[in-house]
């Protein structure tokens, strides 16, 4: 990988990227609320579950679109492409939470990062899926594999739910921080698994999912409308 390619994995990784991860608990804040995560072990769990449910849906999407973006993919697959990422996030909450952050995510990178690839993109959707976008922008600039982009969106997956359990419960941020290098080796064969998939027709691309982070989202969609919460997501 080239040293603008490294950049720019670290870049869309890091928590202070512009692209609004930062107001997203992943689903963390309701399960906190209902007292499913109290301590750094349940945390551990909890995490495990959001990376091979919507961590590892995006992180097949990503590698997907990342592939595309290099291959020169136009306004028509994207839009059967974001369809069918449509269809494997069967709650509206979290494709709401999704596209935000995708939105976010493409803002900064058309001024970091612009290609065609991001043109066709946005032509396709005004709000893509966030994991499209992290692909697109490592693809469509060539600054990244798809195994790249799996890893990003996998880690991003975790991240942003340990970051929030500091806030939300107090805890240590050495011991949220251990909790996520802890699945470092499960990461590594969620984002393998996804850079296998990427020749496949989005159609027919793999379909990971986690009911239980579903229900939690619109939980926390509904009562984000009947008091204040620290988070979108």
């Amino acid at each position: 990988m080239t040293t603008s390619g490294r950049l720019a994995m670290l870049a869309l990784a890091d928590a202070r990227f512009p692209g609004g991860g930062h107001v997203h608990s992943g689903g963390l804040e309701e399960a906190t609320h209902r007292g499913v995560v109290t301590r750094p072990e349940e945390l551990r769990e909890f995490l495990f579950g959001r990376l091979h449910g919507t961590g590892e849906l995006a992180a097949v999407f990503a590698a997907a679109a990342t592939h595309s973006a290099a291959g020169g993919a136009g306004r028509q697959y994207w839009l059967r492409f974001d369809a069918e990422l449509d269809a494997r996030t069967p709650s509206p909450a979290q494709r709401d939470a999704s596209r935000a952050q995708g939105r976010g995510t493409a803002r900064a990178g058309r001024v970091a990062w612009p290609s065609s690839a991001l043109d066709e993109l946005l032509a396709a959707t005004a709000r893509p899926h966030h994991a499209t976008v992290l692909g697109v922008l490592l693809g469509g600039s060539g600054n990244g594999t798809p195994r790249d982009a799996a890893a990003v969106a996998a880690y991003l997956a975790l991240s942003g739910s340990a970051s929030a359990a500091v806030r939300l419960l107090g805890l240590d941020p050495f011991a949220a921080n251990a909790a996520v290098t802890e699945l470092g080796p499960e990461l590594d064969r969620v984002a393998e698994r996804a850079a296998d998939t990427v020749g496949d027709d989005p159609a027919d691309l793999p379909a990971p999912s986690a009911p239980a982070l579903d229900l939690l989202a619109e939980a926390h969609q509904r009562h984000h409308r009947e008091e204040v919460r620290l988070f979108a997501s």
